[in-house]
């Protein structure tokens, strides 16, 4: 497997398989282009035999100087439980320290237990909401009315 910098020509490759990606969830309409073209320092591709299985989108905070935000990882499903996701997840922490930030934080969805349970194992933090459900703390109206979000934060060492 080969890890390398996001291009802007992959938006055109992974934008088609999102939904696919995510068992059918609309998705794609959360990764524009935009991300291929601006973040590409600090986004990633899990290559496998010139294949794309991978891919990581973060970013600096622009606002707080010892922050970055993951804002969307997908795992083709053939190839899941391969630690892909755990090589994207450190090549952007090793990335994101070398440039002096020791906090990343994430967001995901209360019904994707799959994304709950991966970031606890990767010992993310869930930040204390507003209520409880099912004993995850969780943002009601995060992302607007109806859009509740679980926020994860992780401090590097």
């Amino acid at each position: 497997m080969k890890i390398r910098s996001i291009k802007s020509k992959d938006y055109d490759i992974i934008s088609p398989l999102i939904n696919d990606w995510w068992g059918g969830r609309q998705m794609a309409d959360m990764l524009p282009k935009l991300f291929f073209v601006h973040f590409q320092d600090t986004s990633f591709v899990a290559e496998e035999n010139g294949k794309i299985v991978g891919f990581l989108i973060g970013f600096l905070s622009q606002s707080n100087p010892y922050e970055a935000y993951i804002h969307f990882v997908g795992i083709h499903p053939d190839y899941r439980k391969r630690k892909i996701g755990k090589s994207l997840y450190d090549e952007f922490f090793n990335l994101v320290k070398q440039r002096g930030r020791n906090v990343v934080r994430c967001i995901t969805s209360p019904v994707n237990k799959v994304s709950i349970a991966y970031h606890t194992k990767m010992g993310f933090e869930i930040e204390k909401g507003d209520r409880e459900e099912n004993g995850v703390s969780i943002h009601t109206d995060y992302d607007g009315p109806g859009k509740d979000r679980i926020l994860f934060v992780k401090e590097l060492d």
